[in-house]
């Protein structure tokens, strides 16, 4: 099994006549994911290698049945692209467009929440979802995934998401799910809702999270883990020698005061029971201790 997207997941590509859309379009697309449309107001009747374009959201899904949404357009024109497919009824959004402004995330996250909540948004600024050898949403590289399991990975970061992704597969270890929720303030699903879905999937039996500094997920999932987690967990928080105040990357990596630094973050997800590594090739290791002992 996996969460949110598998085998059967059919996408719809918003953007997928432009530069960016295309090229990581057409990369799900050739990894095996069903994309089934792109979207591209203006542009309906014409296609991209085959794949049919369509002026709205809301004719894609009726047209093909889609029910995923991958969001690659730009920050101006991202938070109506969103909406537009919450409106339209597609449950799963991801979208991996960077630089849009926090008053718009928190503007998008709560129209969502109240007027289409039956819509899950991923992201925005993510690297986005892959549930290797069934369906790859977003820009992550296949080619590093083995499938099968038993390990999920739930990640803030990037590219240390890419990175357990590869020292996994290089242990021999598979992944049943591997979700970038992104690092900026206002996710659209965090690291709680991830680790719910993986404790409630059967074929994930341990999970990988990976955290960074700034805000306070890291320590709100801790003290879920600890609560409502059965299944071991390994966790590795970047930015360990990270100076107070600084921005780091993107707008959510930022301590504030004494509250969100990874000493504060690895102590939390101490306490509930989770091995904290020290490095992300140390999370890989203890990971592989964890799986020997599954059985």
């Amino acid at each position: 099994m996996s969460i949110f997207v598998d085998e059967h997941t059919k996408v719809i590509v918003q953007g997928l006549t432009g530069g960016q859309g295309r090229f990581h379009g057409l990369r799900n697309r050739d990894y095996g994911t069903k994309i089934v449309a792109g979207v591209t107001p203006g542009k309906g009747g014409q296609d991209v290698e085959g794949i049919p374009i369509y002026d709205t959201v809301s004719e894609a899904k009726a047209a093909t049945g889609a029910n995923a949404s991958f969001v690659s357009v730009p920050p101006s024109a991202a938070p109506d692209a969103i909406l537009e497919a919450g409106a339209a009824g597609i449950p799963f959004v991801v979208c991996i467009t960077e630089g849009i402004p926090a008053q718009d995330e928190a503007r998008v996250y709560n129209l969502l929440k109240r007027e289409f909540s039956g819509t899950r948004l991923l992201g925005p600024n993510c690297p986005g979802i892959i549930s290797p050898g069934k369906c790859n949403i977003g820009i992550t590289a296949g080619e590093i995934a083995l499938p099968g399991g038993p390990v999920g990975i739930v990640s803030r970061s990037g590219t240390l998401t890419y990175q357990a992704l590869y020292d996994l597969k290089q242990k021999g270890i598979g992944v049943t799910t591997c979700v970038g929720i992104g690092g900026d303030p206002v996710p659209g699903t965090n690291f709680i809702d991830c680790l719910a879905a993986f404790e409630a999937d059967p074929e994930t039996r341990a999970v990988v999270m990976i955290g960074e500094i700034g805000g306070t997920d890291e320590e709100k999932a801790a003290e879920f883990i600890a609560k409502e987690m059965a299944k071991p967990v390994v966790a590795y928080i970047a930015g360990v020698t990270a100076p107070p105040g600084k921005k780091m990357g993107h707008a959510g990596a930022i301590i504030s005061g004494s509250k969100g630094t990874a000493k504060a973050k690895m102590e939390a997800l101490a306490a509930a029971g989770v091995t904290v590594a020290q490095n992300p090739t140390e999370a890989a290791e203890l990971m592989a201790e964890v799986v020997a002992t599954l059985g």
